[in-house]
């Protein structure tokens, strides 16, 4: 299957895809789409009724928050598995892409679900004159706000047109913007864990979820940076050689 396979320090070789490539592709998305499905209608009965927009937000929060978990797992895994770990590879793109549709989702459906009618009033307490939501719905609003507009330009670039416009690097350093998007999403929804007073099992499953990505980007880090000093001690002799 021909794929797009990228170096930071060689730049990009581009393969023009097969019609084959494009089935596996197109065969991934229905997968995921059936999996997006499948993780909403489950948050969705977990929720209780009768509120069906605040259920459907519920439920497509929890979804998104859950691609974003595997799509941020993918990359440590693959270092802990001591795989190559390319800047961008199909399947954590498309994981990517599933993410910020649900996450765009979850914030519309969501800005229509607590003060119906009346939108600003999630940003702004007055708006003649204007005053700032410094509350803790506020802050869960804003941040949400900001995760939801950080995963839009991730799901803008999400394509090997802006991969080979951008050039490696400046796509990578744009694509780390998924760290702000997790921690963001991290804060915004531990503030409505707060503000609505959640039931334990999604306390539960949220805190397990934001856990679980802290845990494998720390290992993946600290397997990455061994590795790398390993690296540098091996070839110590040979510098120190070149030296004298």
């Amino acid at each position: 299957m021909n794929t797009t396979i990228c170096n930071l320090t060689t730049g990009v070789t581009i393969i023009m895809p097969s019609s084959g490539y494009w089935i596996q592709r197109s065969k991934r998305h229905f997968v995921l789409a059936a999996a997006a499905g499948a993780i909403t209608a489950l948050a969705y009965a977990a929720t209780p009724p009768p509120d069906v927009r605040h259920r459907l937000s519920m439920a497509t929060a929890y979804a998104s928050l859950v691609f974003l978990a595997v799509s941020l797992w993918l990359g440590p895994w693959n270092v802990l598995r001591q795989r190559p770990n390319p800047v961008s590879f199909d399947l954590r793109r498309d994981i990517g892409i599933w993410t910020g549709v649900l996450a765009i989702l979850h914030t519309s459906i969501g800005l229509t679900g607590h003060l119906r009618g009346r939108m600003w009033m999630y940003f702004f307490k007055t708006i003649h004159p204007a005053k700032l939501q410094n509350t803790p719905f506020g802050f869960a609003n804003f941040t949400g706000l900001g995760a939801s507009l950080l995963f839009l330009m991730l799901l803008s670039i999400s394509n090997d047109l802006s991969l080979r416009a951008l050039k490696p690097l400046r796509w990578k350093s744009l694509q780390r913007w998924t760290y702000a998007a997790f921690l963001l999403t991290g804060g915004h929804g531990i503030a409505y864990q707060w503000i609505e007073k959640r039931h334990i099992p999604w306390v539960l499953a949220f805190s397990a979820i934001m856990t679980a990505v802290v845990a494998v980007q720390f290992l993946g880090f600290a397997r990455f940076r061994r590795r790398l000093r390993a690296q540098i001690l091996s070839a110590a002799p040979g510098i120190r050689k070149a030296g004298h």
